[in-house]
C-alpha cells in the first residue's frame, strides 16, 4: 500500500523555501496547501510559486486534489532517477539560475537528466506538442485511422504524443505505433473522450485485413473507449504530474507536517 504523505500549509512562498530548505534531503514529499484565485489565508502560496521553489530543490509537482472553497492539494515529491522533464520546467530552471534561486540539491537533478539525456529528450507541453512523422505517417496508411485521428480532443493527442516520447527503443516504438493505428481503426481512444468524436461512417480500405479481398464494409466510428496495453518494456514512465491530472483522488492525508 502506496505512503499516505503528510498535508503541509504554510503561509507563503517565503516559508515554503524555508521548509524546503531543511527538509528536501529526508522529506519522501507532501500534500501542499495552495492557494484558488484570490485567497489570502490559510495560504497566499499559487501553484506557480509552489513548483519554482520545488524545481529549485530537486522536487515536482505530482497529483492535485480537492481542498476547500479557497484551496487545493498539489503532491510534492523528490524528483526520481527516471522522470522524464517537460520543456516547460527546462525553461524554468534557464530562468531560475539567472535569478540566482537554484540550491545545489536542484542543480544535481539537472546534472544527472543531462547526463542520461532525460534533459535533452524533454517533452513538450500540450499546447505546442505535435505527432511524430512516422507516427502521422502510420495512422495515414488506415482510412479508419485517419478519420478517428482528427476526430481526436487535445487531451487524447497529447496522451499518444506523451507515451510515444517515453519509449526508450525503436523496437518498442514500433509495437507502440501499431498498437495506436490498431486502436484507432476500431474507433477507440486512450482515455474516454465524450465529445470530437463524430459518429462517421468510412469505407474499410481493406490495409492489414485478412479479408482484403473481399467486399468493401461499412464500419462506425462512435464514442471512444478507454484502451490498456501491457508491453512492460514501453509502458509511459513519465513522472505522474508533470504531464497531467485526471487521477483519481486519493484519501485525505492525516493531519500537517510541520
Amino acid at each position: 500500500m502506496p505512503l499516505e504523505l503528510p498535508v503541509l500549509t504554510v503561509a507563503n512562498a517565503t516559508l515554503w523555501r524555508k521548509w524546503l530548505l531543511k527538509h528536501h534531503p529526508s522529506s519522501p514529499g507532501i500534500w501542499l496547501t495552495l492557494a484558488k484565485k484570490g485567497t489570502t489565508t490559510p495560504t497566499t502560496l499559487t501553484y506557480q510559486q509552489a513548483l519554482e521553489e520545488a524545481l529549485c530543490f530537486g522536487f515536482i509537482d505530482g497529483q492535485a486534489r480537492k481542498k476547500d472553497e479557497v484551496t487545493f492539494s498539489q503532491r510534492f515529491t523528490p524528483r526520481t532517477p527516471k522522470s522524464t522533464w517537460s520543456q516547460r520546467n527546462v525553461n524554468l530552471i534557464a530562468r531560475l539560475e539567472e535569478e540566482n534561486r537554484m540550491h545545489a540539491s536542484g542543480r544535481e537533478a539537472v546534472e544527472a537528466a543531462k547526463r542520461d539525456g532525460r534533459w535533452e529528450a524533454a517533452y513538450a507541453g500540450s499546447k505546442s506538442a505535435e505527432a511524430p512523422e512516422d507516427f502521422l505517417d502510420e495512422v495515414a496508411k488506415v482510412l479508419k485511422a485517419q478519420k478517428t485521428w482528427e476526430s481526436l480532443n487535445r487531451q487524447n493527442r497529447y496522451v499518444i504524443y506523451m507515451r510515444l516520447a517515453a519509449l526508450k527503443t525503436e523496437k518498442g516504438r514500433e509495437r507502440r505505433i501499431a498498437a495506436f493505428v490498431e486502436m484507432l481503426a476500431k474507433g477507440e481512444t486512450p482515455v474516454p473522450q465524450k465529445r470530437g468524436l463524430e459518429d462517421v461512417t468510412v469505407e474499410d480500405d481493406g490495409v492489414g485485413d485478412e479479408g482484403a479481398g473481399k467486399p468493401k464494409k461499412k464500419a462506425k466510428i462512435g464514442k471512444g473507449k478507454s484502451v490498456g496495453t501491457d508491453d512492460k518494456d514501453d509502458a509511459l514512465v513519465a513522472e505522474p504530474l508533470e504531464l497531467t491530472r485526471t487521477t483519481r483522488f486519493g484519501r485525505k492525508a492525516p493531519g500537517k507536517y510541520e
